[in-house]
């Protein structure tokens, strides 16, 4: 897996030029935070990043229960077991499999990989502004109904999840970019993954970290630019009555 490093988060990218599936590691005093699964496959890369940066994975913290999110979860933790998983109250039933709908959210069905026959539990049932060392839960539904970002309170970096792509094109999670559309085709809700992008860019990340393209530096005008082309999209489809 290719490793590109901002400040204290190395992002970990499989198949960096064809489809780019992406993780993080965030370096803490007493070891690794793992952002997200990745594949199956994934598991030998993962681990041998972490020995390449000399400490130990000790949380696996999910943004959101896509099976390219989760995918080297069991394998993962089978090889680390004293390694604690986190993921959100609410995307902790799709991690079971279940993608039924809960009052509220309507009928449009979730999209996406949703995991079969995963057997790790979570440990932790996360909810907005939860502390996992130094990062901070916020949640960003859309993507799924239990999507959630983590801000690194130290450096200012974001790790959105697929609540953004920079692969295709900077796009919200739900417009769909042609050169690169699984991150829309997987999207549960766009209008609610619209408020949750205009969330996330009111935070001023000094770096965007994704699930699929290259970290962006300074992503505040990118963002913008991504959030107001969402904005007309669901305008002209009749999904939203007036822009913010």
């Amino acid at each position: 897996m290719r490793m590109v490093q901002e400040s204290k988060v190395t992002q970990l990218t499989y198949l960096p030029v064809m489809f780019p599936v992406n993780c993080y590691l965030v370096e803490e005093d007493e070891g690794l935070t793992l952002v997200d699964a990745a594949l199956p496959n994934n598991v030998g890369a993962i681990l041998a990043a972490a020995e390449r940066i000399g400490k130990t994975i000790t949380r696996i913290v999910l943004t959101h229960a896509h099976g390219d999110h989760v995918g080297a979860l069991d394998g993962l933790k089978e090889r680390l077991p004293e390694a604690k998983v986190y993921i959100s109250e609410r995307d902790a039933k799709l991690l079971r499999g279940d993608a039924s709908l809960e009052e509220g959210e309507g009928t449009a069905p979730i999209r996406g990989g949703i995991p079969k026959g995963i057997l790790t539990k979570p440990d932790v049932l996360l909810r907005e502004n939860d502390r996992i060392g130094s990062l901070s839960a916020i949640a960003v539904p859309g993507h799924t109904p239990g999507s959630m970002a983590f801000r690194d309170e130290r450096s200012g970096i974001v790790i959105a999840g697929d609540a953004f792509q920079t692969r295709g094109g900077v796009a919200v999670a739900g417009h769909m970019k042609l050169t690169f559309p699984f991150p829309a085709m997987a999207t549960w809700n766009a209008a609610a993954s619209l408020e949750s992008a205009r969330k996330l860019a009111a935070l001023k990340p000094s770096v965007l970290a994704i699930g699929h393209g290259n970290m962006l530096s300074s992503p505040v005008q990118a963002m913008e630019h991504a959030i107001r082309a969402a904005e007309a999209n669901l305008k002209k489809k009749g999904l939203i009555r007036h822009v913010t």
